[in-house]
């Protein structure tokens, strides 16, 4: 009984460490799909980042240029955005405020908040805008994503479909072992 009372405390002192967060690389390409009809939405809020973190310069090289050249050699698409950065992810929800292009006025020519939790697999909530600006630097155009509870799978590339708009996104670990080859003695 007294083993049994030792190793429930020790499972209680090392099972925190277990859940606490890893570092992840995440790299988002934002695109519009130009055979979609556009469609324009309201003006994205004033508090559109709500408060979220704002990436700054937390960015890394990104790994998805091959298929940004992809997109961009295709007419069908039209990449408006593409960012990679790493980031502690865990149990707990991240938000993220990613912005691209010059600001006026609190406003972006692209904006949004990544909502990202980890678990078995990451739980994303993406809410974008892509603003069109008048020579005094007000919006008079925007588009927007909207995409909520989406489970992806890490280590692989996730497509959110938006309409016109659209979001690839990849998270990898950083800490994880990359698979490893089959013996070269394994006969077929």
């Amino acid at each position: 009984m007294r083993l049994f009372r030792i190793l429930s405390l020790l499972l209680v002192v090392v099972a925190p460490a277990a859940f606490a967060d890893s570092p992840y690389q995440v790299e988002m390409i934002l695109v519009r799909q130009n055979a979609e009809p556009v469609i324009n939405s309201r003006a994205a809020p004033e508090d559109w980042d709500a408060g979220a973190t704002r990436l700054g310069d937390k960015m890394s090289p990104p790994r998805l240029g091959n298929i940004v050249d992809k997109l961009r050699g295709d007419s069908s698409y039209t990449v408006l955005a593409h960012k990679a950065w790493e980031q502690n992810l865990g149990e707990q929800p991240v938000n993220i405020a990613i912005t691209d292009g010059q600001e006026q006025f609190g406003q972006f020519p692209i904006e949004g908040v990544l909502r990202l939790q980890l678990g078995r697999f990451t739980d994303i909530d993406a809410d974008f805008w892509v603003n069109q600006f008048d020579s005094n630097g007000s919006v008079i155009a925007s588009e927007h994503l909207r995409q909520a509870d989406v489970r992806t799978k890490n280590n692989q590339l996730n497509y959110l479909d938006g309409g016109h708009l659209a979001l690839l996104i990849k998270i990898t670990s950083l800490t994880a072992k990359p698979p490893s080859a089959p013996p070269s003695d394994i006969q077929d």
